[in-house]
């Protein structure tokens, strides 16, 4: 099991109060995730715990509420009549952070493997609720904050996520 200070953290998700926080740069977010809970088990819909990094960040220069589908922008910008005409879809917004997950057999490998689960951090449509677990188990955040995190947080940044 990969072991790191909690102060080395620079991005802490607090799943209990549905926060996110840059603690070294005095920053705090609302945010949704997981509605089906606290889980590392792919095919869950659950946000996983403990330490991981971001992997791959997408989405820098695009315009707030550029529309992604496998992380790539469809040419597409949210709205409210897009939504009435896709509602099935789980719009994946303006800015994504992919997380991968540091500990061998608990986030990382056969099974629970964040970064095989496609768990992000990204925006989504500014109608929908923080603060509740809302999402299919990435971590939601409002269109703004997550252009501003995106340009705070390099890759390769330590995010720990706790219940």
């Amino acid at each position: 099991m990969t072991q790191y200070a909690l102060d080395q953290a620079d991005i802490i998700i607090d799943l209990k109060h549905q926060t996110l926080s840059l603690n070294k740069l005095n920053k705090f977010y609302v945010i949704s995730t997981g509605k089906n809970g606290i889980g590392e088990a792919e095919n869950s819909g659950k946000t996983p715990r403990g330490w991981h990094a971001i992997a791959e960040k997408f989405g820098a220069e695009q315009p707030l509420n550029t529309v992604f589908i496998a992380r790539k922008p469809t040419g597409e910008i949210y709205s409210q009549e897009l939504a009435a005409q896709h509602p099935e879809r789980d719009w994946i917004l303006s800015r994504i952070l992919w997380l991968s997950g540091l500990e061998d057999g608990f986030n990382c490998g056969d099974g629970c493997d964040t970064y095989q689960r496609y768990i992000y951090i990204h925006g989504t449509p500014d109608s929908e609720p923080m603060g509740i677990p809302m999402s299919h188990g990435c971590i939601r955040m409002r269109n703004s904050d997550i252009a501003e995190l995106f340009e705070l947080i390099p890759e390769q940044a330590l995010v720990y996520i706790a219940e």
